[in-house]
């Protein structure tokens, strides 16, 4: 999933602070699909998550005033979005991730039956790397595999610290290399 582009984003906000509203619909679909995305791994229904969603557009919107440009739009934005899914699920369990979840990112255009296979396969690696870790760290490596966020962007979105960021992503991709390769996991290759 990409950001955009961070340079239009910006000039985007910068027009609809100038008076050009209509043109947050751009922004709304630049970033609707991640937004429900986690969502989805905060409340696993999709009306829920629909719900979450216009939420957040909503807040971000409001608050649009106070991008100052100093982070990515899109860091910005899944900050809000995280701390509007925690305070709306403080009563909730877990947090379920993307990868664990039945709803399905969309294959590339160019995809191949080889390549979707080898999708599926990754995806379900993953799900089994995932149920190793804290579960309150998943959304670090959703953020990182799925969102493409790096580990700067996943503390100022988290504020979990980047070392326990970078040793999460570290501990998922280790399993699931090893899940891949049908190994053990462990470092002794």
């Amino acid at each position: 999933m990409s950001h955009g582009d961070d340079y239009g984003d910006k000039l985007i906000v910068d027009q609809i602070l100038a008076g050009q509203k209509d043109l947050f619909r751009l922004l709304v679909r630049r970033y609707e699909r991640q937004v429900y995305g986690m969502g989805m791994g905060f409340f696993r229904n999709r009306d829920d998550a629909r719900d979450f969603a216009q939420d957040v557009f909503l807040k971000v919107y409001r608050n649009l005033s106070g991008f100052e440009g100093r982070s990515r739009f899109s860091t910005w934005l899944y900050r809000i979005a995280y701390n509007t899914a925690l305070n709306s699920v403080s009563r909730r369990k877990e947090y379920l991730s993307l990868a664990m979840e039945t709803y399905e990112v969309e294959a590339p255009a160019d995809s191949t039956p080889e390549s979707e296979f080898l999708r599926k396969a990754a995806r379900e690696a993953l799900v089994k790397s995932l149920d190793g870790l804290p579960e309150r760290y998943r959304v670090c490596i959703d953020l990182f595999f799925f969102y493409g966020c790096s580990y700067q962007e996943i503390e100022a979105i988290t504020g979990f610290p980047v070392n326990t960021i970078k040793s999460h992503v570290f501990r998922a991709k280790k399993l699931l290399r090893a899940e891949l390769d049908g190994t053990d996991g462990s470092m002794d290759e």
